[in-house]
This record gives structure tokens, C-alpha cells and sequence, in this order.
């Protein structure tokens, strides 16, 4: 990386420093073509519209109507273009302060009441007794932190998924095995990118006698 000359100006003060945003684009549904602000802090990974429009073209019949969990949500990809395409509800969970702010702005500028943002450790609010369990859940945590299979542990100890036609959405590092999920969940699709694996997972049915 090149090095720039020394300014002669005295630095700004790095609490004075505004973050830099990137954005997010929803590639489908009512808020379509939408560009949405994104903090580019550290470890900070939006789910790349490649991979949205393929995990989305596969739950197309299945978004409308469900109730959604984006857990871990970042910079809420997933969860906004899920309101996008017609969810009733989804809830988004994100640790960082400033994320979970910049999300609230976000889901203002859309003008919609169908979301919650919880500023929370995801994994704690995952350990509490539902007051509600998800048609489908999407969990996509920061890389390199072995935050996966907590967070499915979490998910069926406690019920978090509806218990007929529910789905979990995992996107994980391209070199990891898939985490351990219970008897009778299988993998429906799956994909890899240059350096994502991502899948869609759900509830092997019996089959009919």
C-alpha cells in the first residue's frame, strides 16, 4: 500500500473523525434498488449481493409473510431485504452500538414498523426463553470467532424455530465444515464464493406412510 506525504495541517482529533460508510443495496422486493448506509468498522462483512440474490431466490416462496431473525445482523443485509420482500416481522440483533444506531436509521428511512432492533450479545439474547419462535432465521456471525455453533446450540435448546417448515440460513469461511446441527436437519441448498459457504438448512420431513 502506498504511503501519503506528511500534511502540515495538525490531524484531526480521532473522536472528531467521522466513520466512513459504505452501503448496502436491497436487490429486490418493495425497496428495491434502495441504497442503505453502512459503517465500515472492523470485522464488519456485508453479505455480497450475489449471494442475497441466490439465498433469496431460493426462499422467494417462503419470505413473504415469515416471521425473521438476522441474527448478528451487522450491517442487516439480510434482514432489510427480507422486509423487502414482504416479511411480517423481523427482529435484528447486533452487539456494537454505532451499528445498531446506524440500523435504526436505516430501517427509519424506510418508513417501515415491521422490524425491531436489539442492540445485544446475540448469543445471550439466544439463551433467554423465546416469546415468539421464526419461520426462518439467518446467521451469518463476524468470522473467525467460533461463533457458530453456540449459536445453533442456542437456537434449538431453547426452540427459537418454528417446528414445522422453518429455516436456518448460515453463512460461514469457505474452509469450514458445516457445524453440527440435530437428527433430521439436512442441508436443502448449498454454495460457495471465492471465499464464503453458505446454505440453506431445514427439517428433513418424514416421509409420508
Amino acid at each position: 500500500m502506498a504511503r501519503s506525504h506528511r500534511s502540515t495541517k495538525p490531524p484531526k482529533s480521532a473522536s472528531h473523525a467521522p466513520t466512513p460508510l459504505g452501503q448496502v443495496r436491497i436487490i429486490g422486493g418493495e425497496f428495491r434498488g434502495r441504497k442503505l448506509p453502512v459503517r465500515q468498522a472492523e470485522g464488519l462483512r456485508p453479505t455480497s449481493d450475489r449471494v442475497k440474490e441466490t439465498v433469496f431466490n431460493w426462499l422467494q416462496y417462503e419470505v413473504p409473510r415469515a416471521t425473521c431473525l438476522d441474527a448478528f445482523a451487522g450491517s442487516g443485509a439480510l434482514g432489510f431485504e427480507a422486509l423487502s420482500r414482504g416479511a411480517d416481522q423481523v427482529f435484528f440483533l447486533e452487539l456494537d452500538a454505532a451499528n445498531a444506531q446506524q440500523l435504526k436509521q436505516n430501517l427509519h428511512t424506510l418508513k417501515t414498523d415491521k422490524a425491531q432492533i436489539v442492540q445485544t450479545n446475540s448469543l445471550t439474547w439466544l439463551n433467554a426463553q423465546p416469546a415468539t419462535a421464526f419461520d426462518i432465521i439467518f446467521l451469518d456471525p463476524p468470522f473467525h470467532q467460533d461463533l457458530m455453533q453456540p449459536a445453533i446450540d442456542l437456537i434449538f435448546a431453547q426452540n427459537w424455530l418454528k417446528n414445522n417448515h422453518a429455516w436456518l440460513y448460515l453463512e460461514q469461511e469457505k474452509a469450514l465444515d458445516w457445524p453440527k446441527l440435530p437428527e433430521g436437519w439436512v442441508c436443502h441448498r448449498e454454495k460457495t464464493t471465492s471465499q464464503v459457504r453458505f446454505g440453506l438448512f431445514k427439517r428433513e420431513q418424514a416421509p409420508s406412510l
